[in-house]
């Protein structure tokens, strides 16, 4: 099939490529890496400086994500009338939500009863749609105003700690704090990722979508990206060195240099910290900056992944568990181990599961390899028929 030429801007879809392949490798670690059941590999105490790089530049992923769904939604808004957005954000928000109650925790642990239910990153970009819904009706420069209060204000809250099931905790818990709430004995619910710095972000990247509106001075656009992004950079460092204020937890002098350098780094995810969204923000626009102009092989394998953004995500989470389950087939492990339930966490097997990091890597790799033909694909039939409306949700 010929591929119909796309009006798509092919920078922002090879940087969204970019961190979903990178996600992938989060993922991979989750469910392959020694220890990944068990313990945190950002840790100080147990972790190395290879385990905490691979973590650490899997968090570029979530807040590019989010920012580049305002982005889109922008662009979206430029061919389309405010209450023609305003019915996309909302019903592709709450269609986002419900995948990932039904959908998406299915993948993850693959456990039929849902007695552990995870928040993750497509319940925030969905409720943050649902939210930005309503905020498309303001002036742009209040939205920028908000987005900007949201993203540095969030942390002042920090201290605000709610513990129980009344509805006011629930509230919290999915605005502010992250927490693992038991439903009853046998039934669990994460509140993975706290939305409020999430709908900033999200904001941020709907003003953003102004520099790619068409007929953008282009030269304009990429001094701005260029200042915007050392100036990001820049502010995290001065926050970080000052360590007063933007994240929930100050890093600290440690026993080794190198120790110390993890410690400055160690940044929170959930919620996103300020200083989080600036050091994983601000160099996505440098890159930004430099993919300007540059079409090659590289960036066509990442223009793949990135126009097909949900399909590669869903697809790529049941790969890996599937992955998994394989392998404890081909070891002699317990299959049934990777129905991961409620009581999955405690169960004694997965002490000694796992395997190196050269292991993760290398089925990283494989993973990659094996979606991209079928992502690829997918890309052409979207593009092939931009008139089916339903495909915009998928």
């Amino acid at each position: 099939m010929a591929l119909v030429k796309s009006t798509r801007i092919e920078s922002i879809d090879i940087l969204r490529g970019v961190v979903m392949v990178i996600m992938a490798l989060d993922h991979v670690r989750d469910f392959f890496h020694f220890g990944a059941f068990s313990s945190d590999p950002t840790n100080l105490d147990t972790t190395t400086p290879f385990l905490f790089f691979t973590r650490f530049i899997t968090h570029y992923c979530a807040p590019v994500f989010v920012f580049l769904a305002g982005t889109s939604a922008y662009l979206y808004a430029t061919k389309r009338s405010k209450p023609e957005l305003f019915k996309f954000l909302l019903t592709r928000g709450i269609w986002l939500i419900f995948l990932e109650l039904v959908l998406n925790n299915l993948l993850w642990w693959f456990d039929l009863t849902y007695s552990f239910i995870a928040l993750q990153v497509i319940w925030a970009i969905g409720l943050s749609m649902v939210f930005l819904s309503f905020l498309i009706y303001l002036p742009k420069r209040v939205i920028l105003i908000i987005g900007i209060i949201l993203v540095a204000g969030h942390n002042i809250l920090d201290g605000i700690i709610m513990q129980g099931t009344s509805f006011k905790s629930i509230i919290w818990y999915i605005l502010h704090q992250q927490q693992f709430m038991p439903v009853d004995s046998a039934r669990f619910l994460v509140f993975a990722y706290p939305i409020i710095p999430w709908i900033g972000v999200m904001a941020l990247g709907f003003c953003f979508g102004s520099f790619y509106k068409k007929g953008f001075n282009i030269a304009v656009r990429k001094k701005w990206l260029a200042i915007l992004g050392i100036s990001s950079i820049a502010l995290f460092f001065i926050l970080r060195g000052l360590n007063v204020y933007g994240d929930l937890v100050p890093w600290s002098a440690q026993d080794t240099t190198t120790k110390t350098i993890l410690s400055f780094f160690k940044i929170t995810k959930y919620p996103p910290s300020l200083v989080f969204i600036l050091i994983t923000i601000g160099p996505s626009l440098l890159f930004l900056y430099g993919i300007e102009t540059i079409k090659n092989k590289i960036s066509d394998f990442f223009l793949v992944f990135g126009r097909v953004p949900l399909f590669y995500y869903f697809l790529h989470v049941f790969v890996i568990h599937v992955l998994a389950i394989l392998g404890l087939l081909i070891f002699g492990g317990n299959w049934k181990d990777m129905i991961l339930s409620s009581n999955a966490f405690n169960n004694p097997n997965f002490a000694n599961y796992g395997y190196s990091l050269f292991i993760v890597y290398l089925v990283w790799i494989g993973v990659i390899a094996l979606l991209y033909f079928p992502s690829k694909k997918y890309m052409i039939y979207k593009t092939n028929n931009k008139n089916k409306w339903w495909l915009s949700y998928l």
